[in-house]
């Protein structure tokens, strides 16, 4: 069995000033020794549980931020960026996926480092009109590839608000409950470990049992982004499949998701681009 496993940061126990987050961060390195535990201990129970092969795809900023010293043979760590579909690069052929140290969208209430997919360049992203986590965004692709998401592990926030309502089959681990934007609280790993390990062996068990479903958006795909600054929707309206619908705001329809994805992907990349060039202009 394949299972496929993105690993993402803001939402991992204990994270929580942006000196966590960038490779010149402060605590960076502590972040970085979280994470690959955390990955670790959700490998260990998917090869216990019948993953023989597993492919974990490093998700967060410049996606080099697990430690790969213990990292077992039989999983393929995915690293690096840009790369086709960021986030989900490397899901394809695998029998489901789990979502690990994932986050909030932009503008929830009171949740650790609420944004969706770009803190940079994007305020708002909607799917056939429906406003979309990246646990939605990076769910929709895995069903296009007909991999459901078993388990999601990270904000409790995320998981009431999104994993609950829209993926009821998937199983959850909450790893920390946020107070604020830059505050949550975490038990202790041995405590975490225990009850992700417990998660881990509930979403295989549906995943054999075929009691997991795929996340699937409907057909052709709509997809809506409103940025942070009309300087990125300039760029963004280039594209000639794009429409703008406002000064900040696009939109496009595409066939399926994993076109919807690369073009949005294309979008966040060129707004980086844009914001280095005003920087430059300083």
């Amino acid at each position: 069995m394949r299972v496929f496993i993105s690993v993402d940061l803001e939402g991992m126990p204990y994270v929580v000033i942006p000196g966590h987050l960038t490779l010149k961060g402060a605590l960076y390195d502590e972040a970085r020794k979280i994470a690959t535990r955390i990955s670790l201990i959700a490998i260990d129970e998917l090869h216990n549980n019948g993953a023989d092969e597993i492919v974990v795809a490093d998700s967060h900023g410049p996606m080099v931020n697990l430690l790969v010293d213990d990292i077992p043979e039989y999983v393929e760590l995915i690293r690096g960026y840009p790369r086709p579909t960021s986030m989900v690069a490397g899901a394809e052929g695998c029998d489901g996926g789990l979502f690990l140290g994932y986050h909030s969208k932009a503008g929830t209430t009171k949740s650790a480092f609420d944004h969706t997919y770009s803190g940079l360049s994007v305020h708002r992203v909607e799917i056939n009109r429906v406003e979309v986590s990246e646990f939605l965004l990076n769910g929709y692709y895995l069903g296009d590839l007909k991999v459901p998401v078993i388990l999601v592990a990270g904000d409790y926030q995320l998981l009431e608000d999104d994993v609950k309502k829209y993926a009821p089959w998937t199983e959850t681990v909450a790893l920390k409950r946020s107070l604020g934007r830059g505050s949550a609280g975490s038990f202790g790993l041995g405590r975490i470990e225990k009850e992700l390990r417990a998660g881990v062996k509930r979403a295989m068990t549906n995943l054999k049992e075929h009691r997991a479903s795929s996340l699937v958006a409907d057909r052709p795909v709509r997809m809506r982004v409103a940025f942070q600054s009309t300087y990125f929707a300039d760029a963004a309206e280039l594209l000639p499949m794009v429409k703008r619908t406002d000064g900040r705001t696009i939109e496009f329809t595409a066939a399926n998701m994993t076109e919807a994805y690369r073009v949005f992907e294309l979008l966040c990349l060129a707004s980086s681009g844009v914001d280095a060039i005003k920087k430059d202009q300083t």
